[in-house]
């Protein structure tokens, strides 16, 4: 999100009180709201931007605080009486640039480390190197994604990340590694047959993309269904949950539902492998693929969830833009 998108988006305020104990109801809150980048305002009341994902994740936040025993609430407002939204922005870039400068200080340790081997260390101290730089970047990543405002700190960090992969790549032949993937139960497809998969209201990128590749490739009649997070459920024998808490199909480890699926019945199709990679970008934000067609792609199916007159016909139009995705790649 950059500053040139602000204008009439607005704000979403969350705010939220749970039980004295367990204390780790507490932390787990705080955690999950640190993790989106949400900036807290006066005790438990916090702020984030608006956007669909910010306002799906305060949805998934309330229903979760009131398992815990807790209540919870948010609303959207098109911006503070008693404070300017240049104001917001300030305090969302501060707090950013106090995650860089650690990540700074960390980076020094990581130059100091790679110009001990370039003067003639011990070999045996390269795949601790690249191991911490692996660790640096993944959490560089993470504050990226919450960097709402494109703080110069962050630019200048990316940078330094940068030319320190690329002393890597040159000196030990490789970057930092990959992360192993998450194990993932073998599916049958004929196992899900006649089912109807169910999943959150106001379907987006995950979601359609899913439910395309659900009637591709696994039950061409496959019908669909959506539920509200607030309403209690339990699980029916005809239907399967997906890109919903607790579903038999959703996020694991990083990987988005489209991946998780993809993976689960055993899929290897290299057009399906590029749609998972924009899929995951986009879903996650996290940038691991870069790939180049997803801001377009975004664009498209954000027009849809606007223009669609409910979930069921959001959902159809989101499945043709990817059956015509997969024809492209084919």
């Amino acid at each position: 999100m950059r500053k040139n998108e602000r204008k009439g988006a607005g704000w979403l305020i969350f705010f939220y009180s749970v039980p004295s104990r367990p204390v780790s109801n507490r932390m787990k809150v705080w955690r999950r709201l640190n993790k989106a980048g949400a900036i807290q305002l006066k005790g438990a009341v916090y702020i984030l931007p608006f956007n669909d994902e910010h306002y799906e994740l305060l949805q998934w936040l309330v229903s979760g605080i009131a398992e815990m025993g807790g209540e919870a609430a948010f609303v959207r407002v098109a911006e503070m009486d008693t404070i300017k939204d240049a104001e917001i922005i300030d305090l969302f870039i501060r707090q950013r640039a106090a995650d860089y400068a650690l990540t700074g200080k960390a980076l020094d340790d990581v130059e100091r480390r790679l110009g001990s081997i370039q003067k003639g260390a011990r070999a045996q101290h390269i795949k601790g190197i690249s191991a911490q730089f692996s660790r640096l970047r993944r959490d560089f990543d993470e504050i990226r994604k919450i960097d709402f405002f494109s703080s110069r700190e962050g630019a200048a960090i990316d940078g330094r990340i940068r030319r320190l992969n690329s002393e890597l790549k040159v000196l030990f032949g490789t970057g930092s590694g990959r992360e192993k993937q998450a194990a993932l139960e073998p599916k049958n497809a004929g196992d899900y047959k006649g089912k109807t998969w169910v999943t959150r209201k106001r379907p987006f990128i995950d979601r359609m993309a899913s439910a395309w590749l659900i009637r591709r490739f696994i039950d061409k009649d496959a019908a669909f269904g959506f539920v509200d997070e607030k309403e209690p459920r339990g699980k029916k024998k005809d239907s399967v949950a997906f890109d919903v808490r607790g579903g038999e199909f959703t996020h694991v480890g990083d990987m988005c539902t489209f991946e998780v699926l993809v993976r689960s019945f055993g899929y290897k199709d290299k057009a399906l492998k590029k749609i998972a990679e924009i899929v995951h970008d986009l879903d996650t934000k996290d940038d691991k693929y870069k790939s180049a067609e997803a801001k377009g792609l975004e664009d498209i199916l954000i027009g849809i969830r606007k223009t669609a007159t409910d979930d069921g016909d959001a959902l159809e139009r989101g499945m043709q833009v990817f059956e015509m995705l997969f024809a492209s790649k084919g």
